[in-house]
């Protein structure tokens, strides 16, 4: 369930972007453990955007979900793993105040000790991507 390392806190209003690491598989297939990821703080959450929150009853830890819909209290948050757990269907709706920014851009780092050109060229393809919005993240709360 734990999805972030603690590098992801804002530091002031002056750059509202940060770096995050996930850890975990809640998000699986989007991101993977050890994905790095650029947010925006205070950036507008529409569904079906990926984003950073403090976990409801651990507001030490950070998580990363999806937002599926906007309910009343806040936001219904869900995991892109159904089989992972710690999303919205563990802890309900997740108050607006601890959504902290949106998920833009996920990079993976070189595998170490990867070194073959054809390696190298399969992560320079494959390493960086936009995160982008599922505007279906609405039909699979109402699947499950």
């Amino acid at each position: 369930m734990p999805e972030l390392s603690q590098e992801t806190e804002r530091r002031g209003a002056v750059l509202p972007l940060g770096l995050a690491e996930v850890t975990g598989p809640s998000m699986v297939p989007t991101l993977y453990h050890g994905d790095r990821l650029v947010v925006q703080y205070g950036a507008r959450v529409r569904p079906g955007d990926v984003v950073v929150l403090r976990h409801p009853f651990q507001q030490d830890l950070l998580v990363v979900k999806r937002a599926a819909e906007r309910r009343e209290g806040g936001w219904w948050v869900l995991g892109d793993n159904a089989y992972a757990g710690g999303d919205s269907t563990d802890y309900g709706t997740v108050p607006e105040e601890l959504i902290l920014g949106k998920v833009w851009f996920r990079y993976r780092p070189r595998p170490v000790g990867r070194r073959s050109p054809l390696a190298v060229a399969r992560w320079v393809l494959s390493a960086a991507r936009p995160v982008l919005s599922d505007r279906s993240a609405s039909r699979r709360l109402r699947a499950r």
